[in-house]
């Protein structure tokens, strides 16, 4: 989300610095990460952060990380985004410093009080200074809330990154990566919420789910694993069984520009991820998401997603649904200049 901000500000010469917060930190993921999308070594890093196994010892961490580079650099503005720890914790280590927060991607909410990105999104909004939203849906929300903030409306930096990006990832990989697929008609799972992997039946619900999508379909699934899930697995002894799920191939998590050629190819999404699913959105590839809700019900309105949760039957009818239907509708996240329009706003308030 933040690479074509920090090219926006980088083009345009405007001053500012980037904090690593080493919240999901792996060296080799991480050169290739910025040397994929052609982004500057952060001037920070925290370090020790991925070391800690709780929610409120990572937060605790990046916070007390973050409010000391920002009493020494002592910014006008500080940005951060989306829902993740490491953003509840820049906002407000710049809140108690009395540094103005602007959040990009303000106002979506799941209402699902079990995820923690839920928490983070909200407490976020309600302490930032500029609430930077994809939409309209988002400024109602926020109305809804009473947010102090200034609302203002610039689309969604995904859409930019993704947009860009994409022409990259074909030329690297090629669409669909045929190293990887050998050509075959696929579909690409991903699962790493929580609420899904940390419980051995819903686990198991979502893999059996992908292998009657595999059957059904005629699909081979390509399941890129994430840490934490390829760790629950093993801890629930699913790794043989998940080898021996017909259709099912296990694989390694994506870089990103990979990520996005694979995606490109696939005949759908099975994740649970948001940014997944507004990438599958925006390359118009039919996603079936693995909750029982979304921030991005936006998706939901144009068939571009269906919520499937975690069983079988509800997951292997929603991808045939999805399979049948039109992918030619509108993207629902603006038009690709949500960065030049965030720069633009927080430019004014840094000479300000």
């Amino acid at each position: 989300m933040f690479a074509p901000i920090i090219h926006e500000l980088r083009s345009r010469q405007v001053p500012h610095f980037v904090i690593h917060t080493g919240q999901h930190y792996s060296p080799n993921m991480d050169a290739q990460f910025l040397s994929d999308l052609a982004l500057p070594v952060p001037d920070y890093r925290l370090e020790g952060v991925s070391q800690k196994k709780t929610h409120g010892g990572q937060t605790a961490a990046m916070l007390e990380g973050i409010e000391n580079v920002l009493l020494d650099r002592k910014p006008r503005v500080v940005l951060v985004g989306g829902d993740a720890n490491t953003n509840l914790a820049g906002a407000l280590a710049a809140r108690k410093l009395g540094i103005r927060v602007g959040h990009v991607e303000a106002g979506e909410r799941s209402y699902d009080w079990r995820m923690p990105e839920e928490h983070n999104r909200r407490m976020i909004d309600h302490i930032s200074d500029y609430l930077f939203i994809t939409s309209a849906k988002a400024r109602h929300q926020l109305e809804k809330e009473s947010v102090q903030g200034v609302v203002v409306e610039t689309g969604n930096p995904i859409v930019d990154a993704s947009q860009a990006h994409l022409e990259m990832a074909l030329e690297r990989f090629g669409r669909g990566n045929a190293e990887r697929t050998a050509g075959v008609p696929y579909a690409i799972l991903t699962t790493h919420r929580e609420e899904n992997v940390d419980h051995k039946e819903h686990l198991r619900g979502i893999l059996a789910g992908a292998e009657r999508v595999a059957k059904d379909l005629g699909l081979t699934v390509f399941f890129l694993a994430h840490p934490r899930t390829r760790k629950r697995m093993h801890e629930f002894g699913f790794e043989g069984w998940v080898r021996g799920l017909a259709g099912i191939q296990l694989r390694d998590g994506a870089g990103y520009l990979e990520f996005l050629a694979l995606l490109s190819g696939a005949s759908l999404v099975l994740t649970d991820s948001g940014g997944v699913q507004q990438e599958a959105c925006i390359h118009r590839i039919p996603c079936v998401t693995l909750r029982e809700n979304t921030e991005w019900t936006e998706t939901l309105a144009i068939g571009a997603n269906r919520l499937a949760g975690v069983s079988p039957d509800r997951i292997a009818r929603c991808a045939f649904e999805a399979t049948q239907t039109r992918v030619d509708w509108q993207i629902p996240f603006g038009d690709g200049q949500a960065a030049r329009r965030i720069v633009d706003f927080a430019a004014t308030k840094i000479a300000g």
